[in-house]
């Protein structure tokens, strides 16, 4: 399975502390909203999502079709795939993907130890 780009979604007590510690250990703003609570912080290919008052827990995401970039990949597994397959393997999902459907959409899944994991497509 091609899951895309990884990142680590933070869930942050203060945007703005953890924006600062970031950037001294080299990581840059590379998208999100400051004002809505959200970044997401890029050095190389590491992917480090803050987010301030949007979820209670640390999340794992993957992004099927996009690269560290955000660039659209010609070729990718699409998150309904992903899930057959998951589904086939017998894995729980918490959320699943509308199968019917095409483009953007997300499937979660806790790990053996409670952690989330999110695969969200948005092409």
């Amino acid at each position: 399975m091609k899951l895309g780009a990884f990142s680590i979604s933070l869930a942050v007590k203060d945007i703005h502390a953890s924006k600062a510690f970031y950037e001294t250990l080299g990581f840059s703003v590379f998208a999100g909203d400051l004002e809505r609570n959200y970044l997401i912080m890029k050095n190389g290919n590491a992917l480090v999502g803050l987010f301030q008052g949007m979820f209670e827990n640390n999340i794992l995401t993957f992004n099927p079709g996009w690269d560290e970039n955000a660039t659209t990949l010609e070729e990718f597994d699409d998150v309904r795939a992903i899930q057959k397959h998951l589904k086939s393997q017998n894995v729980k999902l918490e959320r699943e993907a509308d199968e019917s459907t095409s483009g953007p959409a997300s499937i979660v899944m806790l790990d053996p130890d409670g952690n989330a994991v999110l695969i969200d497509q948005h092409v």
